[in-house]
């Protein structure tokens, strides 16, 4: 069963960092891309990052380009999402998705090209 649990998640103040993991087990975490997505009170889902199965392909929504940085580390079944120069509009809460295809990066919300989703963790960007 695809497990993936979200943590890092709090409240920080406009221009600071925070740091999300999503720890995975279940699954070959390292044959399968991953993704990260969020939503915001009232809306709904926004893609924001995906890295492909070894981490040598990214990519990221125009919001957090150059702000957000999305890796993984294969070893420790683990995928990071380092969140910097944080805006009031990045509030959300933050999900992490497992590609359902292998070896595939997928970059939308659609909730068929996923086959297993986090409980979220929730970031708050306010003074």
């Amino acid at each position: 069963e695809v497990q993936l649990v979200e943590s890092g998640g709090g409240l920080v103040q406009p221009g600071g960092s925070l740091r999300l993991s999503c720890a995975a087990s279940g699954f070959i975490f390292s044959t399968y891309g991953m993704t990260w997505v969020r939503q915001a009170p009232g809306k709904g889902l926004e893609w924001v990052s995906s890295i492909s199965v070894r981490g040598g392909t990214t990519r990221y929504a125009d919001a957090v380009q150059g702000r957000f940085t999305i890796s993984r580390d294969n070893e420790k079944n683990t995928l990071y999402l380092q969140l910097d120069s944080l805006k009031p509009e990045d509030t959300a809460m933050y999900y992490c998705a497992k590609v359902k295809a292998p070896y595939k990066m997928v970059t939308t919300t659609q909730r068929d090209d996923y086959d297993g989703w986090g409980q979220g963790t929730q970031v708050t960007v306010s003074s």
